[in-house]
């Protein structure tokens, strides 16, 4: 992520939370379009490339203003800055450990 540029990068652990969809959700804001698909796709190459996984489901690509890679037990959130704000993952996962990550 912060190799394409991706900014504001927090990951929040999500194990200890009942309801949670999955262990760790990781979010990373992207500056355009362009970027969000830049950054989906570095992620996607380099997980099969260095952990030979690929995507359980991904979407967003059509749209770009957020891009979710479910890899199950891990799934990365690349958004746009006002589809972040208005969804407010951070909040709705409050629980969680978070992290922040620089990028």
């Amino acid at each position: 992520m912060q190799e394409k540029k991706g900014e504001h990068i927090v990951s929040l652990d999500l194990r200890k939370i009942h309801e949670a969809v999955a262990d760790f959700f990781i979010i990373c804001e992207a500056s355009n379009p362009q970027q969000i698909r830049a950054i989906g796709e570095f992620i996607e190459e380099e997980v099969k490339k260095n952990c030979n996984e690929v995507a359980y489901k991904h979407e967003g690509y059509q749209a770009l203003q957020w891009v979710l890679i479910d890899y199950v037990n891990i799934v990365v959130h690349v958004m746009l800055p006002e589809p972040r704000k208005f969804y407010q993952l951070e909040e709705m996962w409050s629980d969680a450990q978070r992290e922040e990550h620089e990028g």
